[in-house]
């Protein structure tokens, strides 16, 4: 069965057109694009979403449905998460994006998102991956307004997770709340990662945070960094999915990052530049949930909600 699934996140808005075998559960990527939207600039401050950022999403979702026709998908599924979920007018942009471009657009609780990212991040691995059987994988998604842990254990495409949270702590809200130099002062650094270390701290409970063997971290800021730490150019999704970036690396490429200018980021090998407003704070938000975690290390894993969502609009699970 061939489906289509469009994230539209805080930061990005994403397509997966798949192949999926219902029976096996198996994903085959058949095309992948990501462009970054910004949907939730202003949202922390606002309250709702601007008119100018729903226009990028919508610029976005044209070509992306022009993309779903062309390749002839049985089923489709749009995922609304953090920025949609926190915005005022967040229900009436859902509505548009069903009505404008023939999505199943839902807006997914913090739960659902949760599951559909642990599925997603768990999909196409076995017992012999990572760490040994049965101990707690946690996957780590940093997105634009929040910060998904969501805490398991079994491999494949049925796994399930069996903690979760999301904590107001993400790339667009935090740079947006902290950053205001160019490059940025080290007391923004300071206070970003303090609020940061503090959110992780207060939402994440002891014994969770305990039980945590292996890492899995998804989602742009992850696969950003083992680009730039791979020096990729032209980006390789194969090569960056089950990259392992260790915690000296993270704090290596922050220290390298936050002392450039924007304009500098931009040009840096591996870094889309659209990322380079958002990814200083992406990497602190990426040590202080290691740190939080005790996680010396993490995968990275190009697999997420998009993989997730590709199961659940098979009917698989």
């Amino acid at each position: 069965m061939r489906v289509g699934v469009v994230d539209i996140g805080t930061n990005s808005t994403r397509l997966l057109i798949a192949d999926v075998d219902p029976a096996s559960g198996a994903v085959v990527p058949v095309l992948r694009r990501s462009e970054v939207t910004r949907l939730g600039s202003g949202v922390d401050a606002g309250g709702s979403l601007t008119d100018v950022a729903m226009a990028r999403v919508f610029d976005t979702l044209a070509g992306y449905r022009k993309a779903l026709d062309e390749h002839d998908c049985d089923r489709n599924l749009a995922v609304l998460t953090s920025a949609v979920r926190d915005a005022a007018n967040g229900a009436a942009f859902a509505e548009r994006v069903r009505e404008d471009f023939g999505l199943d657009a839902r807006v997914l609780s913090g739960d659902e998102e949760a599951q559909l990212t642990f599925r997603g991040a768990m999909s196409g691995r076995s017992d012999g991956d990572g760490r040994a059987a049965g101990e707690t994988t946690a996957v780590i998604d940093i997105g634009g307004g929040s910060t998904e842990f969501i805490a398991g254990r079994g491999p494949g495409p049925r796994a399930s997770a069996g903690f979760h949270v999301s904590l107001p702590a993400g790339v667009v809200r935090m740079s947006e709340r902290h950053i205001h130099s160019d490059p940025p002062a080290p007391e923004e650094l300071q206070q970003l990662a303090a609020e940061v270390r503090a959110i992780f701290l207060e939402g994440l409970p002891p014994e969770e945070r305990a039980a945590v063997a292996l890492g899995i971290a998804v989602a742009g800021t992850a696969t950003s960094a083992a680009a730039i730490d791979l020096e990729l150019e032209p980006y390789d999704p194969d090569r960056v999915h089950g990259h392992r970036l260790l915690l000296g690396t993270v704090e290596m490429l922050l220290a390298r990052l936050a002392g450039m200018t924007e304009s500098d980021r931009r040009q840096v090998v591996g870094l889309h530049p659209d990322r380079a407003p958002t990814i200083v704070a992406g990497m602190i938000l990426l040590i202080e949930a290691m740190g939080a975690l005790e996680l010396d290390e993490v995968e990275v894993s190009e697999r997420d909600i998009l993989h997730g969502g590709a199961l659940l609009a098979a009917g698989v699970g």
